[in-house]
C-alpha cells in the first residue's frame, strides 16, 4: 500500500512530462505495477522479513515460514533472509499446540523492513480487537510488501489491505470469509500474490510460497537444494485448489475412492447419493461399497457423513453460525436430524459442545 501510495505522487511529479492524458494513466497502472512485484523479482539483496505471531497460531505455519528461509541462508552461505518475530504486545505467543514463542520485540512503529507477514489462526478477532487492528493498520505501512498465512488473511482484509484483490485463506473458512469481504476476489488456491500482497491457505501452501519467492529472487538451484533439506517435491503450483480430504497416497492406490472423496467435497452443502457418485464413475454402488470397505474400513455413506461431520464440528467450534445454518451448510435436511448426528458422534448435542469449548 505504502508503494502504490508513493508511486503516485511520484507519477504526479511526472505528469507535466505527459500530453496524453490515456499515455499518464497507463503509466502509473504500469509504474505500480512493476514495484508491487518487484517482491518476486531476481534480487540478490538481504529480504528483511518481520512475522507477526498471533495467539493460537499453528506450529507448523511458523516453522515453514522460518525453516525454509534459514535452510536458503545456510545453503547459499550468506543471509539471503534476516528475520524478527513480533507478538502485539511483546508478551510470548502460546500457539494452538500448548507452545509457547517468546517474541523478539513487541509490534510497534519502530520495526519496520520489506515484508511483514501476519499469521493467525484461531479465534484472530479476539486476538486483534479494534484497537489493535487500527495499530496494525498503521505500523504495516512502514513495510514495502504484505503477507498472511492462514487466518491473517481476515486481519488484512478487516485493515483493508485485500479491498479490490485477489487472496485466499484456510478452505474451512472460504465461504465466510468471502462473504465478509464483498471487494476481495476469494479464490480457493494454496496460495495467492496480487501486487505486494501474498495470502496462502495453511502451513504446507506456505512452504510453496517460500519456495517460491527463493525461486523467483535467488534463483531455481537454490529453490530446489531448499526443497531437498526436507525431502519436499515441492509439485504443488499456487493455483491447485486446497483439497478438504488430502488424499496423498490413496489417489495412486484407489483412484476410484480418489474421485469419489472428490465428488463427496464439491457437494457438502447438497448430498449426492452414493449410487449417483458410483454411476459418476461407472461402478456399481456395490463394487464401491466393497473398495471403501477394503481401503478405509468404512462404507462410503458413513465417510460422507463424517466428513460432513467434521466440517460442522469445525464450524460450530470457530463461528458464530447459527445451528439452523450449520445444518444447512453441512447437508443436513432439519436441525433435528444434524443435533442427533452430532450427538450421535461426539456425544454432545453441538449447542452443548459449543457452550463447553467457551
Amino acid at each position: 500500500m505504502v508503494i502504490i501510495i508513493f508511486q503516485a505522487s511520484f507519477s504526479q511529479l511526472l505528469a507535466p512530462l505527459f500530453t496524453d492524458c490515456e499515455q499518464y494513466l497507463i503509466f502509473c497502472e504500469y509504474s505500480v505495477y512493476f514495484k508491487a512485484m518487484s517482491l518476486f523479482a531476481p534480487n540478490q539483496n538481504c529480504l528483511k522479513v518481520s512475522i507477526l505471531l498471533l495467539p493460537e497460531s499453528s506450529l507448523m505455519s511458523l516453522a515453514c515460514s522460518l525453516d525454509t528461509m534459514r535452510a536458503a541462508n545456510r545453503i547459499a552461505k550468506k543471509p539471503r533472509f534476516s528475520w524478527q518475530i513480533l507478538s502485539i504486545d511483546g508478551l510470548p505467543v502460546e500457539l494452538s499446540c500448548g507452545q509457547t514463542i517468546l517474541p523478539d520485540a513487541a509490534f510497534n512503529s519502530q520495526h519496520s523492513g520489506d515484508l511483514l507477514i501476519c499469521i493467525a489462526a484461531f479465534h484472530h478477532q479476539q486476538h486483534m480487537p479494534s484497537k489493535q487492528l487500527l495499530l496494525f493498520k498503521q505500523r504495516a505501512r512502514h513495510y514495502r510488501y504484505l503477507g498472511a498465512v492462514e487466518s491473517g488473511s481476515w486481519i488484512l482484509a478487516r485493515a483493508g489491505f485485500l479491498n479490490g484483490l485477489q487472496a485466499t485463506t484456510h478452505w474451512e473458512d472460504l465461504e465466510d470469509f468471502s462473504n465478509q469481504f464483498s471487494t476481495i476476489k476469494v479464490q480457493p488456491d494454496r496460495y495467492v500474490i496480487d501486487g505486494g500482497i501474498f495470502t496462502t491457505g495453511g502451513a504446507s501452501p506456505t512452504f510453496d510460497l517460500f519456495l517460491q519467492l527463493i525461486r523467483s529472487r535467488f534463483g531455481h538451484t537454490l529453490a530446489l537444494a531448499v526443497a531437498s533439506v526436507f525431502i519436499y517435491d515441492g509439485n504443488h503450483r499456487a493455483h491447485t485448489p486446497q483439497p478438504i480430504v488430502t488424499l496423498g497416497l490413496l489417489q495412486g492406490q484407489s483412484p476410484s475412492i480418489s474421485a469419489a472423496i472428490k465428488l463427496m467435497q464439491a457437494h457438502i452443502d447438497e448430498p449426492v447419493a452414493i449410487s449417483q457418485i458410483a454411476a459418476e464413475l461407472s461402478l456399481s454402488r456395490r463394487t464401491l461399497e466393497k473398495q471403501f470397505r477394503a481401503q478405509l474400513g468404512i462404507s462410503p455413506l458413513q465417510y460422507y457423513k463424517s466428513m460432513r461431520l467434521q466440517i460442522a464440528k469445525k464450524l460450530v467450534l470457530d463461528s458464530h453460525n447459527s445451528m439452523q445454518e450449520i445444518a444447512l451448510r453441512t447437508g443436513f435436511s432439519s436441525l433435528a436430524v444434524f443435533s442427533r448426528e452430532f450427538k450421535l458422534t461426539f456425544n454432545h448435542s453441538p449447542s452443548q459442545f459449543r457452550k463447553q469449548a467457551h
